[in-house]
């Protein structure tokens, strides 16, 4: 599948904010990239694309984030996922593009309504508890590309300390993109052009995920959420195909 010069620079552009709010957020790479990239490419090779540059980008980020975070939530939240997500692919190769599209922006919308309308919840992070999110991480990890939004949900609705959130979703986020990887090549989706657009995105994403993580302050936990939260709003608004008539 080809990719035009205007159509490399819209994905650049969407590299380019997606690594300023991970780097800052420590999520949402792939909840402003996708719907993009949905945009431009076909639903697998989007998600290639993302899992590639996502799987090196964030690597300056990790030493912090490994100080910072609970791995053996983490820990918990990955095995889940892991089983349930070949089982997420399965479903997005038998559904429409445009399909692919409506559920990446649903679902955000989906996440976003809950924690702007103030969604909280008192759940201890149990195995049970983390068990159930990865499971649920993992289909939609598979189906939609969006593995982040049930574990985002899940720490961003309790009382965890802000830079907790941030470490955990960044590090568990890597293992997505790992298993991601080995899963799109079993199942014979592993297309050599898309790996190596990946690769050429690479280092935009990772300086302006190195950019967002300088920004970060933990004492300015409403600043971080407020950025965060309307970044990937207006990302899954313009990636809706009901535009495509009006472009």
């Amino acid at each position: 599948m080809a990719i035009s010069v205007p159509e490399l620079f819209i994905l650049v552009g969407a590299v380019v904010v997606s690594g300023l709010v991970r780097g800052f957020s420590g999520f949402g790479t792939a909840m402003v990239f996708l719907p993009v990239a949905g945009r431009v490419v076909d639903p697998f090779s989007a998600i290639l694309i993302l899992v590639v540059m996502d799987l090196f980008g964030p690597i300056p980020l990790l030493p912090r984030a490994l100080r910072d975070g609970e791995m053996r939530e983490v820990g918990w939240l990955f095995g889940a996922m892991a089983v349930s997500l070949p089982f997420g692919l399965w479903l997005l190769s038998i559904v429409e593009p445009e399909v692919f599209r409506w559920a990446v922006s649903l679902t955000i919308f989906g996440l976003l309504a809950c924690l702007i309308g103030g969604l909280r919840h008192s759940l201890p992070f149990t195995p049970p508890t983390l068990l159930g999110a990865g499971v649920v991480s993992g289909v939609l990890g598979g189906l939609a590309g969006l593995a982040g939004p049930p574990i985002v949900l899940l720490y961003l609705a309790s009382q965890r300390a802000t830079e907790v959130i941030r470490a955990n979703t960044l590090v568990f986020l890597v293992g997505v993109d790992i298993a991601l990887l080995v899963v799109l090549a079993a199942f014979g989706r592993f297309e050599l052009s898309m790996a190596l657009i990946g690769l050429i995105l690479f280092p935009p994403y990772a300086l302006a995920g190195l950019v967002g993580q300088r920004l970060f302050d933990p004492s300015r936990a409403r600043l971080y959420r407020n950025v965060a939260y309307s970044v990937v709003g207006v990302a899954a608004l313009q990636g809706l195909p009901v535009w495509d008539g009006m472009l």
